[in-house]
């Protein structure tokens, strides 16, 4: 069974575009779909109306997306796990990429994006998710992992209240987790740059990056990062 975790916070109207889409996707057996909501989430998503009947909504008691992902993973009845962003959209073969790329005997993978606003710039940032690099790892690449390798890395470190995804990214490589970046495009939505230029969004996510590599507590970055960056949305960390 593949199970797809959505961590969300006050994320209705995306989970109202998400949900139906992922549908056609998942009607096979032996696929479910688990959103964890934020402790604190106050828009009524559990109440959205889809349809589908391998969905459920749980409440988390902690706050921050690692707990979020955490708490899914441990009421997840899957073999696979896959962590998606309520913002992304994935491919129609979304699935079927999944499943090829792990009877290849890898234990894990991303897929690349692209934006759902074009432009010259924004395209030239996604061309990176399709290639291994400093951005590797990201949660807009929609991680999916086998169960047996996320437990063996303890899950999400759930002290780390931003970048949990390149955390657990760096234990991975540290472990030798094989993974494959698969080239079929999720879409990603372009609200954070709708929100701050595009050259403020890319000097901000560089420093914290390279903050994240040197060993800045979470705290710090999550200091910096709101110092930085106007949010279209309000985080949960």
């Amino acid at each position: 069974m593949i199970s797809i975790i959505i961590p969300a916070h006050n994320e209705r109207q995306n989970l109202s575009k998400l949900l139906p889409s992922l549908q056609t996707k998942t009607r096979k057996a032996g696929v479910e779909i688990i959103v964890a909501l934020s402790c604190d989430n106050a828009d009524n998503s559990e109440n959205l109306t889809t349809g589908l009947s391998n969905l459920k909504f749980i409440k988390c008691e902690g706050k921050g997306r690692a707990v979020q992902m955490n708490t899914g993973a441990s009421l997840a009845s899957g073999t696979v796990l896959v962590f998606l962003h309520a913002d992304v959209k994935p491919p129609e073969s979304f699935l079927e990429d999944i499943e090829c790329t792990l009877d290849k005997n890898y234990e894990a993978g991303f897929f690349s994006y692209r934006f759902d606003k074009r432009s010259f710039w924004l395209d030239i940032n996604a061309s990176f998710t399709a290639k291994d690099g400093i951005f590797t790892g990201g949660g807009d690449q929609c991680l999916f992992i086998k169960r047996d390798a996320f437990n063996a890395l303890g899950g999400f470190d759930e002290n780390q209240v931003l970048m949990e995804d390149f955390e657990f990214f760096k234990r991975m490589k540290k472990n030798k987790i094989a993974y494959k970046i698969i080239k079929n495009d999720l879409i990603v939505s372009a609200r954070k740059y709708e929100s701050n230029s595009y050259l403020r969004v890319n000097l901000s996510n560089l420093l914290l990056v390279l903050l994240f590599k040197v060993g800045l507590s979470s705290e710090k970055l999550k200091t910096i990062h709101n110092r930085l960056l106007k949010m279209p949305y309000q985080h949960n960390a």
